[in-house]
């Protein structure tokens, strides 16, 4: 499953955001999306988790948590249109 992350802190790197998520279950991958032009952080990302169930558990545990001072927002990734 895809997952969305928002609110990121601009500080939080790619393994910082990987390793909140390994706390459910295996990721695959973690992107912070960041801006061409600055190199700076766009305050989201996604994570890649193959596990449907751990994936939603993630979901359920991060969305609204506090992460680096910020509350992130966590939600299965919708495909770009």
């Amino acid at each position: 499953m895809n997952i969305y992350v928002g609110n990121l802190s601009y500080d939080m790197s790619e393994e910082d955001l990987r390793n909140s998520f390994e706390d459910h279950g295996t990721v695959e991958s973690a992107k912070i999306i960041m801006d061409r032009e600055s190199g700076r952080s766009k305050g989201f990302g996604f994570v890649e988790m193959p596990d449907n169930a751990e994936a939603a558990a993630a979901i359920q545990e991060l969305n609204d948590a506090m992460v680096n001072g910020r509350q992130l927002r966590v939600n299965e990734a919708r495909p770009r249109r």
